[in-house]
């Protein structure tokens, strides 16, 4: 794909990061560089690499020499503590780990818990930093003569295992084909309007299969021009935009919020802006009003899916924001997708019964690595299931109600915390807001709510119970509301309930 890219654009601009600026034809020849040296030392078709590092012209340099290579990627989340990272690395087996300075200590003690790890690969990074001396450089790699030989890669090996985070269990390995990944990058050209005169910056972090598949490889697919930082805060993407005049810019909604309440956002020259994109978790309907108000100009795409799917899933385009609020659209070009019960039967397009959402597509996953019974299971009926509640309107349009996990069961009744999130996002004074379920003595689970009020602001249970009452059944109403300065987040932006759940667990243990 690379290869085709440059050919077809050897002159344009294709990667900035920091001081770096390569051509696609550059970046080619970068790749085919550091493919060679990888060659050289040792690495071959099937052999796992992991990846340890924050964003960089060199990760994305090393993703695609691998893939050149037929090895295959593993890309590693670097908020886990050592020994999360050494089972990653045991698990899939890695005989090579990069990392880059930030990350070194972790990446060698995680090595050192009985892993395979044979040797570690050195990653410049955003910017500068110095390579510890006991590692692979980068740029002594990719600076090889050696030529490569034309690996016998096909459509169908094995392009990257990518490990989905465990929340209820230790994190499974989704096996991901490299026609998989060319699937999945069509369905975010043809849907997602990505474009090749896109100026685009990707500042989630790679190791994720949003930023990493969903926009970076499509744009580079495209052939876009692509900007790379580390550092998804205000503070650096609001300059980023205005000084390289972003045109395409994606982030799960906690960052867009994020921006919104920056005081940098209304005095930083944001027209350049056209495309914007959500994704990883579900915007709140006010939030996305917001960003309509503020960016006019910008149209917004919400993308939904999960990594299994390579992720995209189903799309909600710019024309349906206001149209359908709330909802994750419909099923992309490549990917066919129903919501169903139990017995796997289409629940009623009414907008309002809640099934799971299932999946058939060849963007799917080959399996989980090492896990049968795993990849049994989530391909029971001949679909692969979600694990996502949610409904199917009478046009096909699906909005998601909850994870499967997150249905609160209060008193015998299903309370879909998304809903009530909803609610008291439509509460001047709230920043963000997440909705839990605790053990209760009586009511088995208590509706609890976790709010961020908004910088000067002030809000009190009774104000924030006062107006869900008006809005929802007794029901489904918190039992105790409490306040936070920030709510619990993963790199990729997605709200870690399951901290906020541990953390309040004794809440009620003494009613």
């Amino acid at each position: 794909m690379l290869r085709r890219s440059a050919a077809r654009d050897p002159h344009k601009l294709a990667v900035t990061c920091g001081d770096v600026r390569w051509t696609y034809a550059q970046f080619q020849e970068v790749c085919e560089r550091l493919a060679g040296g990888l060659a050289r030392s040792g690495v071959g078709k099937g052999d796992r690499v992991a990846i340890l590092a924050r964003n960089s012209h060199a990760f994305i340099a090393l993703r695609f020499a691998l893939a050149r290579l037929g090895a295959v990627l593993v890309p590693i989340n670097f908020m886990l503590k050592a020994d999360e990272v050494a089972y990653i690395l045991r698990h899939a087996g890695a005989r090579l780990l990069a990392t880059d300075s930030e990350f070194a200590a972790v990446a060698k003690a995680a090595a050192g818990n009985g892993t395979q790890v044979e040797r570690f690969i050195w990653l410049p990074a955003e910017h500068s930093s110095e390579p510890p001396a006991d590692m692979l450089r980068f740029d002594e790699l990719a600076g090889s003569a050696a030529v490569l030989a034309e690996a016998d890669v096909a459509g169908s090996d094995l392009a990257q295992i990518v490990y989905t985070s465990g929340t209820e269990s230790l994190p499974k390995g989704a096996m991901l084909t490299h026609d998989a990944v060319l699937w999945q990058y069509v369905s975010c050209v043809v849907d997602a309007s990505i474009a090749r005169d896109d100026l685009a910056l990707h500042a989630l972090p790679l190791y994720h299969c949003a930023q990493l598949d969903a926009f970076l490889g499509p744009s580079i697919y495209v052939g876009a021009t692509n900007v790379i930082t580390a550092k998804p805060v205000p503070e650096n993407l609001l300059p980023l935009i205005e000084r390289h005049g972003i045109t395409s810019f994606f982030a799960p909604p906690t960052v867009w919020i994020a921006l919104l309440r920056s005081p940098l956002f209304d005095k930083t020259d944001l027209t350049s802006l056209e495309k914007g994109y959500y994704g990883a978790s579900i915007m709140p309907v006010e939030v996305m009003r917001e960003i309509a108000r503020r960016l006019p100009n910008m149209k917004l795409w919400n993308l939904y899916g999960q990594t299994e799917i390579a992720p995209l899933a189903t799309m909600l385009g710019p024309e349906d924001q206001l149209r359908k609020p709330g909802s994750c659209g419909r099923a992309v070009l490549n990917v066919e997708t129903r919501v169903v019960n139990d017995a796997m039967q289409d629940v009623p397009r009414d907008g309002q019964t809640i099934g799971e959402i299932v999946h058939r597509s060849p963007q799917l996953l080959q399996g989980y690595f090492h896990d049968d019974e795993r990849t049994a299971a989530a391909f029971e009926g001949g679909w692969f299931h979600s694990g996502d509640l949610a409904t199917i309107d009478d046009e096909g349009y699906i909005t998601v109600v909850d994870r499967k996990k997150d249905m609160i069961k209060t008193g015998g009744e299903n309370v879909a915390s998304r809903e009530v999130e909803e609610s008291i996002y439509e509460l001047e004074g709230v920043s963000e807001v997440a909705v839990i379920g605790l053990p209760h003595p009586k009511w088995v689970e208590a509706v609890v709510a976790v709010v961020v009020p908004k910088t000067g602001t002030q809000l009190d249970e009774a104000a924030v119970l006062e107006h869900c009452s008006r809005k929802l059944a007794a029901f489904k109403l918190p039992k105790r509301v409490l306040f936070a300065e920030s709510l619990p987040k993963n790199p990729s932006g997605k709200l870690l309930k399951r901290e906020l759940r541990k953390a309040h667990e004794a809440l009620f243990a003494a009613s």
